[in-house]
């Protein structure tokens, strides 16, 4: 199996890794990594100890003796533990009001009387400043709690507008907030003084400081209102206030109320065509024109960048079976994103030794090298941009327009085909996805309902009391009619299809999905051991999402879905027969 770029300058194989997580003794375990060189022979490499890892091995005295707190200890097999620290936390009570209330039009959820109370009687204690340190509500919540109070009371359905509890409360402690909030947070509240009904003129007045913000206003005015923006204004907006900069963990740039009002607004108006090609273009040339690989084909894999909580997380290791055959795969994504916060392939990487702070050029080299055929990019390095926006999407709470855009990137070209495959949670988000992929000139493209809204597609039996929407395995998507690239969105035909894959139809056997419960190295250790030969759930996983995935894109010799999945289990178990660099047993 190919490699994937290590810690260290020589070449080092990837899967040729065997990584030890049991020992008798908890108190002196340790990982190590053994890699297969050019020349065959086995080099050990063991991961540096980590200061932030000793969590994991102290007890709450030590920790109490030592007088380190809980918070500055880091376990690294822990998902929610690569959160950065310098990150501002939010407030817990406002973020809980902000998962009701600033969300779709049907999905929305108003608060009682005292619900809204409580956090109106909260934002007015912060701004006060009464309250410190993380009880503290950040102008980014401030924010996007009053946009989501504005656009439903301006255009939701009667049924999701403000109940007779939140309005009350607002007749309660509005006079009280509009002498304490800043004009921009009034401005989000009451944009044009008709809400709150007491005559308020800062909202119709209110311009912004500086051309930035005049132009993210006159942007909020409209989707305030409910309405939505044309392509040009959101990339314009966007190009104007990112990169954000941050003093002290403080935004030097433009308001942060004024940010996260306008992010959550536009997703809770349900954004148009126009308005997600602008997210997903915007930075396309930020680092300079896209690298182009000299592969015959390139799969951009977009998995959700805030991670898995619950399941078995399988594209990595799908990706390294791929690569076997000659599908070469690029990655990306993130090693913590709100809102779930959960296991990435940034953070197994990591986990595992290997680098993740690779430029495009250099992950171009590894998805050309025939020893390796797969990368991954971290969106730091890829769109430091976007990237910026992590601590704020913390304190808006629900998934920005950039969730969905940001799934659906080609950071790398190739001279051959390429295909695009993305996951999906939400009904309604799978035209659009596929959409953007059109867009993208691609030959094919995929969107999956795996489980939890990944990629990884289950053997798992359908539950009879299934969540709305699609099923999971639910699969729809497009191959290019013709053997050439599509190079434009226009004048190019696509053959479209869309299905529920069934594993049973495929000769699997039903199993429960692994948990994995925010544990990066227990996604590791199933992942390995899959990919060693350990025939079980991980195992049928990766190779159903391998095969199935190659069939759908129409890859070469996948015309057969049988002779698909038969290809994928021959990569990982032909290295009991010496023909496929996978994972080899530790040296004695």
């Amino acid at each position: 199996m190919r490699a994937l770029l290590s810690p260290e300058s020589s070449s080092l194989y990837f899967t040729s890794i065997n990584i030890v997580f049991r020992d008798p003794n908890p108190c002196r375990s340790r990982t190590s990594l053994y890699f297969l060189k050019r020349d065959g022979c086995c080099r050990l490499i063991r991961r540096k100890p980590r200061s932030t890892a000793v969590k994991a091995v102290l007890d709450s005295a030590t920790i109490e003796e030592l007088g380190l707190k809980e918070s500055d200890m880091r376990n690294p097999a822990i998902s929610s533990t690569y959160r950065r620290s310098m990150l501002p936390k939010p407030n817990q009570t406002v973020l809980e009001a902000q998962a009701r209330i600033c969300t779709g039009p049907t999905q929305t959820r108003p608060l009682s009387e005292e619900q809204a109370f409580k956090v109106l009687d909260t934002i007015l204690r912060s701004v006060r400043g009464e309250l410190k340190d993380e009880e503290q509500v950040s102008k980014a919540q401030i924010g996007a709690f009053f946009a989501g109070m504005t656009i439903r009371a301006n255009s939701f359905p009667e049924e999701t507008q403000w109940s007779e509890g939140e309005r009350r409360a607002m007749n309660l402690f509005w006079p009280l907030l509009l002498r304490a909030l800043p004009p921009d947070v009034i401005f989000i509240a009451d944009p044009e003084g008709s809400i709150m009904g007491l005559g308020n003129s800062v909202g119709p007045q209110f311009i912004g400081n500086g051309t930035t913000e005049m132009r993210l206003v006159g942007a909020l005015r409209e989707i305030l209102a409910g309405g939505h923006l044309g392509y040009e204004e959101v990339q314009g907006v966007l190009k104007d206030v990112l990169p954000l900069k941050f003093e002290d963990g403080k935004s030097t740039g433009v308001s942060e109320s004024l940010l996260s009002a306008f992010l959550i607004g536009q997703r809770m108006n349900r954004e148009t065509d126009r308005e997600l090609k602008a997210y997903c273009l915007a930075f396309d040339d930020e680092l300079g024109p896209a690298p182009v690989a000299d592969v015959n084909s390139l799969t951009h894999y977009g998995e959700p960048y805030d991670g898995n909580t619950r399941f078995f997380r399988s594209t990595l290791f799908v990706a390294a079976v791929r690569s076997c055959y000659g599908e070469s795969s690029l990655l990306h994504g993130v090693e913590w994103m709100p809102p779930k916060g959960g296991v990435t392939e940034e953070q197994m990487l990591n986990f595992m030794g290997a680098n993740t702070n690779l430029s495009l050029h250099q992950a171009k080299k590894l998805i050309e090298d025939e020893e390796v055929g797969f990368a991954y990019l971290s969106q730091r390095e890829a769109r430091p941009s976007l990237y910026s926006l992590i601590g704020l999407r913390e304190h808006i709470k629900k998934r920005p327009p950039l969730a969905t855009t940001e799934k659906v990137q080609q950071f790398i070209r190739a001279k051959g085909k390429e295909s695009i495959v993305a996951g999906f949670y939400h009904e309604g988000y799978e035209e659009p996805l596929l959409m953007l992929m059109k867009r993208r000139g691609v030959h094919s493209g995929l969107v999956v309902k795996g489980e939890e809204g990944a990629l990884s597609m289950t053997t798992r039996l359908r539950s009879a009391s299934t969540s709305k929407g699609f099923p999971v395995n639910y699969c729809s998507g497009f191959c290019s009619v013709g053997t050439e690239t599509a190079c434009k969105e226009d004048g190019v035909s696509h053959q479209s299809f869309r299905l529920e894959v069934n594993a049973m139809d495929y000769g699997f056997e039903p199993t429960d999905t692994p948990r994995t419960d925010r544990s990066v190295s227990k996604n590791i250790e199933l992942g390995l051991a899959a990919l060693h030969g350990q025939k079980g759930p991980a195992y049928d996983r990766i190779v159903l999402n391998a095969g199935i995935v190659d069939h759908l894109l129409g890859c070469d010799g996948a015309e057969d879905v049988t002779i698909a999945l038969d290809r994928a289990r021959e990569a990982i178990d032909s290295v009991k027969k010496g023909k496929c660099n996978l994972p080899q047993e530790n040296p004695r």
